[in-house]
């Protein structure tokens, strides 16, 4: 039976990844070194290990039952050795002794997957949207590099026709955000010696960055909303998406938060965001909570001893899981609009703006760094004003 053994001193080490459909994707993990420095601030010596992932797109039967399903887990895993030895040969010949060559026989789109597969930041699911944009832009313009492309391929004027691909099938700040996302990939490869010259440098992409095109869900429509029950209606996703919108959390924030992150006694929550940890100074946020928001919260569970247990507040199901619930909740309310998870952030931002919150404390509530990142919901807000205006029956004289 095939069974992955890795040896220590192997360079790259070939490695296996349980996937969600039951089979194991082999990788392998190549060691680039390392940096040590000497931390000005605690006098203490760090280390930072380089390392990097190759798909192969080799995949193993994780329980194999028949000995054809055996048969094809050895022949797998020997072609797997095989592709490790010979990337080993490859950066023996390498002067450097410890660099991959830059462009040998690299798949961009490969590359990519790697990237993603190994991405553990809040926006993960942007980085795949933006992978896929770019899949689809090479399919229609550059059929033959549908299935594979090189990085030397990679030019200033494919960067220039894939800006104009975004903005011709986006609106908003969508074409911009998704670019973002390309060039953090692109960049990730230049720093790594995949890519050898960066294509995105002087290629912009224009966008509205303050234009708010995700729907709002106004106060009726909340109440709306909150009046609609069904049955199987999953109680913590019900709790959970009416918090966001009295709190505006994200679902990535709102899906982490603990009993511990709430003070009872001084009514309020204090939690990091996960979008901006670590990378932000203004990354911790606290909000007060009414009696309303305490009430979905809950009094904290307690074990037998009564002693206080520090669990998830809302347990979620997968994002997807959850869009798709929120998305027949709505129906349901008889509300015609593209609700997603994070509408329900806007809905708070624009509706407290509505009612008299200044911009600075809004920008608080939100975690935001700077009121440049509020002032779209100030437009928001404008629009609706203006829409109002609007209604009412024309003036005759």
């Amino acid at each position: 039976m095939a069974k992955l053994t890795t040896k220590t001193k192997e360079n790259p080490k070939l490695q296996e990844k349980l996937l969600a459909d039951g089979r194991k994707s082999l990788y392998l993990e190549y060691y680039l070194g390392r940096q040590q420095w000497t931390d000005e601030k605690t006098d203490k010596v760090k280390v930072k290990h380089d390392r990097r992932k190759e798909s192969l797109n080799l995949y193993l039967i994780a329980k194999p039952r028949t000995p054809i399903e055996k048969q094809t887990n050895d022949e797998t895993l020997t072609l797997a050795k095989k592709i490790r030895f010979e990337r080993e040969q490859q950066m023996k010949e390498d002067r450097a002794g410890y660099r991959l060559k830059s462009n040998k026989k690299i798949n961009i789109f490969d590359f990519m997957q790697s990237y993603y597969d190994s991405y553990t930041k809040g926006d993960k699911r942007m980085i795949k949207a933006a992978i896929k944009r770019f899949k689809d832009f090479i399919a229609i313009e550059y059929p033959i590099y549908k299935n594979s492309i090189a990085p030397e391929q990679l030019n200033k004027d494919m960067m220039m026709r894939f800006v104009e691909y975004l903005q011709s099938i986006s609106k908003g700040e969508g074409a911009l955000t998704h670019y973002k996302r390309f060039k953090k990939i692109i960049k990730y490869g230049v720093e790594h010696d995949v890519i050898r010259k960066n294509p995105c440098n002087g290629v912009v992409c224009k966008g509205d960055e303050n234009a708010l095109v995700k729907d709002v869900l106004s106060l009726e429509e909340m109440e709306q909303l909150q009046n609609t029950k069904y049955d199987q209606q999953n109680p913590n996703l019900r709790r959970a998406f009416l918090f966001c919108l009295y709190t505006g959390i994200r679902f990535c924030d709102v899906n982490e938060l603990v009993y511990s992150d709430v003070d009872y006694s001084n009514r309020m929550i204090t939690f990091n965001q996960k979008k901006t940890q670590g990378a932000s100074s203004k990354s911790w946020v606290t909000i007060p909570l009414n009696n309303g928001l305490l009430s979905l919260i809950g009094e904290q569970p307690k074990d037998e001893k009564n002693n206080s247990i520090n669990t998830k507040i809302f347990n979620l199901p997968s994002q997807s899981m959850c869009l798709r619930s929120l998305r027949h909740w709505v129906k349901l309310a008889g509300i015609n609009k593209h609700i997603t998870w994070h509408c329900a952030r806007h809905s708070f931002a624009v509706n407290i703006l509505n009612n008299g919150a200044n911009i600075k404390t809004v920008a608080s509530l939100l975690g935001h760094s700077g009121l440049q990142h509020t002032e779209k919901y100030t437009r928001a807000v404008d629009s609706l004003k203006q829409a109002a205006i609007d209604s009412l029956p024309e003036i005759k004289m």
